[in-house]
């Protein structure tokens, strides 16, 4: 009875539009009083939910990202893009999906990857003679590898969340190839399109602006290395690469693009403050909604109706992921991350799959869940820079979507593609 006390509260708080945050807490706190239990109990988990240290990356991350978006990063990465595939049928739409995997490097954010990428790009591909749907559609879906492509915070929290034994250097190193791997497939989509309602291609523009425009996009390419890089090679912790990122990023749009305003830099320390309030207040209430879960037994209980349903190892990865991209469409990302980590985290490593790995297949899925409706926030996004009604975007969208699940399907049954590099990068740092 506790726990349909516990989803029936939560799913009446979404229903009427509370937040999900306070949703979660209202409900964690609610069945805690129908259980006996001191609500003081209650409060101490949502207190130690956000007491962890590697949460402290979260925010130098998100201000990274802030400074970054505003300060001219995009322009540059999308001129590099143009330089070196803007040449082929349909090429904008490679373009796109190339910026998209730069900039989603540096930004760690899809809403933030589709608002800065899909501002410039959505309106010259309509001028160019790309149907609005098609610049749409390719904006919103490569914006999926911001979150997948480190650094990500949305990584850190499922680190967290899954209650230690990850290393966050491991799982930003497992983001790399699946994201690669997801942007190629994308990019393969965008052709194809492109070339059935035969749009046009630009003109190769030299190897000499090549390089120029390659020269110009380095120093802002380069936030991701030191903070990923700092990570990795152990000069740094998680939080304080994040820190020295800030740093470096408030030089380059100050000093060296000269493009960051003092209104821009005041609206990115605003922005970056309520993002992260919004997440820490989340990871609070997730935790003490995720203590009951477990007071429940609910991983247990899924994996014995899992084992019920088959044991074979393929049937429970399709079904699991069947269940993260339809919670994906109905539910904001950063709490399902927190709540469906310790519930499914699990029921995978009972089944003999490495954390990491699952780590990406939850990202990748709910990524996806971004892009689709009823609650696809880059979706949304998308289609008001666009102005293209979610209905007609939604018809045209599939080849997309289908270019997802291609690369999600390879990261779920080829455990190489999200595993070989952290591998090779504990063998060559422990020999």
């Amino acid at each position: 009875m506790g726990l349909l006390l516990l989803l029936g509260i939560f799913a009446l708080c979404v229903t009427i539009g509370v937040p999900v945050a306070f949703g979660l807490a209202i409900a964690a706190i609610a069945t805690f009083a129908y259980e006996g239990l001191p609500l003081l109990i209650g409060f101490k988990r949502i207190v130690s939910g956000i007491s962890v240290f590697s949460l402290l990356a979260i925010p130098f991350f998100i201000f990274a990202g802030e400074l970054m978006l505003r300060g001219g990063i995009a322009t540059r990465l999308i001129n590099l893009a143009a330089a070196a595939v803007g040449w082929m049928r349909g090429g904008l739409g490679v373009v796109n999906v190339a910026s998209s995997m730069l900039f989603g490097g540096i930004s760690g954010s899809a809403v933030a990857d589709v608002s800065a990428l899909g501002s410039l790009l959505i309106p010259v591909m309509k001028r160019k003679g790309f149907g609005a749907d098609y610049a749409v559609n390719v904006t919103v879906t490569s914006s999926i590898a911001g979150i997948v492509i480190p650094p990500s915070h949305n990584m850190i929290l499922y680190v967290v969340a899954a209650g230690g034994g990850i290393s966050v250097e491991r799982m930003f190193l497992a983001g790399f190839l699946p994201g690669f791997i997801m942007c190629l497939c994308l990019a393969v989509a965008a052709y194809w399109v492109a070339a059935r309602r035969n749009y046009p291609k630009e003109s190769f523009p030299g190897f000499t602006a090549l390089l120029a425009t390659a020269i110009a996009a380095v120093p802002g390419l380069f936030t991701a290395v030191i903070i990923v890089g700092g990570a990795l090679s152990g000069v740094f912790t998680v939080t304080e690469s994040g820190a020295f990122g800030v740093i470096y990023a408030l030089l380059i749009t100050v000093l060296a693009y000269r493009s960051l305003s003092f209104k821009d830099f005041c609206a990115a320390v605003g922005q970056s403050v309520r993002t992260t309030a919004m997440v820490m207040i989340l990871v609070g209430s997730a935790t003490a909604f995720a203590y009951l879960l477990a007071l429940y037994r609910v991983p247990d209980q899924l994996t014995s109706m899992l084992l019920y349903i088959s044991d074979n190892p393929i049937i429970i990865l399709i079904i699991l992921n069947v269940m993260l991209l339809v919670l994906g469409m109905i539910m904001d990302m950063a709490a399902l991350i927190l709540i469906c980590t310790p519930i499914f985290l699990p029921v995978v490593k009972s089944f003999g799959m490495d954390p990491v790995q699952f780590g990406i297949i939850l990202m990748m899925n709910l990524g996806l869940g971004l892009c689709t409706p009823p609650v696809g926030a880059c979706l949304f996004v998308g289609c008001a820079i666009g102005n293209v009604p979610i209905d007609k975007a939604v018809r045209t969208i599939w080849p997309f979507y289908l270019a997802i699940l291609v690369a999600l399907a390879i990261v779920t049954f080829v455990p190489d593609a999200s595993l070989a590099l952290p591998d090779w990068w504990a063998r060559t740092m422990d020999p």
